[in-house]
C-alpha cells in the first residue's frame, strides 16, 4: 500500500478529530460539558478545545427568552369565564442546571406558568383582575420564578396581555357603567341646585337687609323685562315706594329692636 496514501489517511482523520474537538461559543452562549456522562462544567464565551469522543457539549443560550402562554379558559372566583393570555420573559442563569436538572427547560417553564396562571385567576375575582393586573402579574412572576429557580431559571416578568369576556357580561358590564355615570351626574346636577338655591337665598337676605334694594332689583328686572318685546309687562309694586308716601307697614320686632339700640347709642 502507498505510504502516501496513509499518511494523507491520518492525516485526513486527524483533521476531523481536531475540528469535532474545537469549540466556539458566543457571548450569549455557555458550554455544558461532560466527559464520559459526567457533568465537568460550563465553558464559554470563547474558543476552547474538547476531548473527541470522550466528552460532549450542550449549548444554553443566556439571552432572556420570550414565550405566550396559550390561551386559558378560567372561571374566576365569582363565578365568572374568562378566557386570558399571558406573556412570560424568563432567562437562563444557570447552564448546569437548566441542563442536568430537568428535561427541555423551555417547555418545562411553560407548563408550569400555564398551570399557575389557571390557579392564580381561578383565586382572584373578576373586578381584580381587570383593575388590579399589576398586582397578579407580581403574584404571578413569584410564583413562577420560585418554581423554576432549582432549574436555574429565573422569571423576570410575567404579563397578562388580554382577558376576553362573554358578550353577556360585557353587556352587564356597561349597563352598570352607564348607570354609575348616570348616578354620578344626578348627584353633580342636585348639588349645583343646592348651591344655587344657597346663593339666591343669601342674595334674597341682602337684598332684605338693605334699605332701597328691592327697589333697585325691581327697576332692574322692569330694564330686563322691556328689553324683550313683550306686548304686556306686570310689574310688582314695592313697599318701599309706599313709604315714600307716608305709609308704615308692620315693623318686625327685630327690626324695631334694632331702631331701638340705634337710638339708645346716639343718645
Amino acid at each position: 500500500m502507498d505510504p502516501i496514501l496513509i499518511i494523507a489517511g491520518i492525516v485526513f482523520v486527524a483533521l476531523i478529530i481536531l475540528a469535532s474537538s474545537v469549540k466556539v461559543v458566543k457571548e450569549y452562549e455557555r458550554g455544558v460539558i461532560f466527559r464520559l456522562g459526567r457533568l465537568v462544567g460550563a465553558r464559554g464565551p470563547g474558543l476552547f478545545l474538547i476531548i473527541p469522543i470522550f466528552e460532549t457539549m450542550v449549548k444554553i443560550d443566556l439571552r432572556v427568552s420570550v414565550f405566550d402562554v396559550t390561551p386559558q379558559e378560567v372561571i374566576t372566583k365569582d363565578n365568572v369565564t374568562a378566557r386570558v393570555n399571558a406573556v412570560v420573559y424568563y432567562r437562563v442563569l444557570d447552564p448546569e442546571k437548566a441542563v442536568t436538572e430537568v428535561e427541555r427547560y423551555e417547555y418545562a417553564t411553560a407548563q408550569i406558568a400555564l398551570t399557575t396562571i389557571r390557579g392564580v385567576i381561578g383565586q382572584a375575582e373578576l373586578d381584580e383582575l381587570l383593575s388590579e393586573r399589576d398586582k397578579i402579574n407580581k403574584r404571578l412572576q413569584t410564583i413562577i420564578d420560585e418554581a423554576t429557580d432549582p432549574w436555574g431559571i429565573k422569571v423576570s416578568s410575567v404579563e397578562i396581555k388580554d382577558v376576553e369576556l362573554p358578550k353577556e357580561m360585557q353587556r352587564a358590564m356597561a349597563a352598570q357603567a352607564e348607570a354609575e355615570r348616570n348616578r354620578r351626574a344626578r348627584i353633580i346636577s342636585a348639588d349645583a341646585e343646592f348651591q344655587a338655591a344657597k346663593k339666591v337665598a343669601e342674595a334674597a337676605n341682602v337684598l332684605q337687609r338693605e334699605k332701597g334694594g328691592m327697589f333697585i332689583r325691581t327697576l332692574q328686572t322692569i330694564k330686563e323685562a322691556t328689553e324683550e318685546k313683550a306686548t304686556t309687562v306686570v310689574i310688582p309694586f314695592p313697599i318701599e315706594m309706599l313709604e315714600a308716601f307716608g305709609y308704615r307697614g308692620a315693623r318686625s320686632t327685630k327690626q324695631k329692636e334694632e331702631e331701638t339700640s340705634d337710638d339708645i347709642a346716639e343718645e
